[in-house]
């Protein structure tokens, strides 16, 4: 183990222990044994002490509950709610573009298209981002596409490694494959996460729906993305010409005959995502219609049974179930309750103004994401019980969270911070970003949310979402 996994593991486990035994807090020993062993599932999900996984974590969690009498229905409840439910078929969303290569001929047709300038190669990416973001919420599915086709595009156009144009277009397209998606529900996991969460607590069931996301995220998201790909040209911007020999290479590549399965994924994707957005129209909820396409792929032979283990990480799945059971345990702990008491009061001098109180919270959160590497599940799902008490002390609206979640989600000032950076990376091998443009391209992102926040406001405020301000 590194030297911060060991250190930042017994630092959470000291923590543990004060919390369970010396119980410093206005809880019952109960409530102080279950804040204990919570720690110590963080301490699993953040640092991964000895490997152990996301699921061993959360089974950890689970295993203490229990002991405290608390009963399977509350232990378990995330694997009873929708977010799960859409999320697996989801998944197999992702698998399909792969295995059929229907991702890759979207991706590498944009690209023959787009290919002229670096300009129009990084409008390519933004591109391929919206379009496989329409198709699968799982982001580690579309940099596990982008990415190797970014490199040979490096390779084809003949760009030094560690160059800033190598370093241009192999961070665009891991950003575009990452942020457009937060624009809509069914384009991030933290859209049937979050909506697991709201709809656990009886005072924001409902809340969540494709329509209220799109309203509140599309605009910040789309400003933020536009910023960031002006930015990184402007202080990414190649030395290095392209030539047309090197364009040339990028036109001619071949594309594959279109295969019987690959028309049937693109069929069954694309009418998934217009029954997503018109959802007004027949009444049928996101979760029908994910289980209803993830039936489609099997009943056709686009996935197999053998297709049933390998499309999806079960590890991840039962991560996030647990992280949505967490908002349960602590409502029935009394954890959500203490939680309020503290964070409302704390909130009190920056809550009267939307504008003190969005930029406020949101650079909290990147500073935050320093911290929580575990796709910062757990503190959306720590939070989210409490959001309720902090509209009724100040009159903010839940929703105006998803923008800070979000955003502060995606950061990546430093690879460690973002599993799907050091994905990346991994995947780039020699050809991977240096850590310099890397954080180049990490303060633009933190920037252009800002600058996103700026637009958002005066219109979420317009919507009523920050009470009678």
């Amino acid at each position: 183990m590194g030297r911060v996994t060991i250190f930042g593991s017994f630092v959470m486990l000291v923590l543990a222990a004060v919390v369970a035994f010396v119980q410093p807090f206005e809880l019952d020993s109960a409530a102080h044994f279950m804040l204990g062993g919570i720690l110590i599932t963080l301490c699993v999900w953040v640092f991964k002490p000895f490997g152990l996984s996301y699921a061993i974590g959360g089974l950890f969690m689970a295993f203490v509950a229990l002991v405290l009498g608390l009963t399977p229905g509350v232990v378990f409840s995330g694997f009873t709610q929708n977010a799960v439910w859409t999320l697996i078929p989801a998944l197999f969303f992702g698998f399909a573009l792969q295995k059929t290569g229907l991702g890759r001929r979207i991706a590498l047709g944009i690209i023959r298209v787009c290919g002229n300038s670096y300009v129009s190669i990084v409008f390519a990416w933004v591109l391929i981002g919206v379009a496989l973001s329409l198709l699968t919420p799982a982001t580690t599915v579309r940099v596990a596409i982008v990415i190797p086709i970014a490199v040979q595009c490096c390779s084809l156009l003949g760009l030094g490694k560690g160059s800033r144009g190598n370093a241009l277009i192999l961070l665009t397209a891991f950003g575009m494959a990452l942020i457009p998606g937060s624009g809509w529900f069914t384009g991030v996991i933290w859209g049937p996460f979050i909506q697991g969460l709201m709809d656990a607590e009886p005072a924001t069931a409902g809340l969540v729906t494709f329509g209220s996301w799109f309203g509140v995220m599309f605009v910040p998201v789309s400003v933020s993305a536009i910023l960031l790909v002006l930015g990184s040209l402007v202080f990414l911007k190649p030395s290095e010409k392209l030539s047309p020999e090197a364009v040339a290479a990028i036109k001619t590549q071949q594309l594959e005959k279109v295969t019987r399965h690959e028309a049937i994924a693109a069929i069954i994707l694309g009418l998934a995502f217009v029954l997503f957005v018109t959802t007004g129209l027949h009444g049928l909820s996101i979760t029908i219609i994910c289980l209803g396409a993830c039936l489609a792929f099997f009943a056709f032979g686009v996935l197999e049974a053998k297709d049933f283990n390998a499309g999806v990480n079960w590890d991840l799945i039962v991560f996030v179930a647990m992280a949505l059971s967490l908002g349960v345990i602590f409502t029935e702990m009394g954890i959500s309750q203490w939680l309020a008491g503290i964070i409302v009061p704390a909130l009190r001098p920056i809550a009267g103004n939307p504008w003190l109180f969005m930029f406020s919270i949101t650079i909290f959160m990147f500073l935050w994401r320093f911290v929580d590497l575990a796709i910062f599940l757990p503190t959306i799902a720590i939070i989210v019980p409490i959001l309720p008490a902090i509209q009724e002390a100040y009159g903010i609206s839940p929703l105006v969270w998803l923008a800070v979640f979000i955003m502060a989600g995606n950061s990546f000032f430093l690879a460690y911070q973002n599993m799907w950076a050091m994905m990346s990376r991994s995947m780039a091998a020699d050809r991977a970003w240096s850590n310099k443009h890397m954080a180049i391209y990490g303060a633009l992102y933190f920037v252009a949310c800002l600058v996103a926040l700026a637009i958002a406001i005066p219109m979420w405020v317009n919507a009523g979402l920050f009470g009678g301000y």
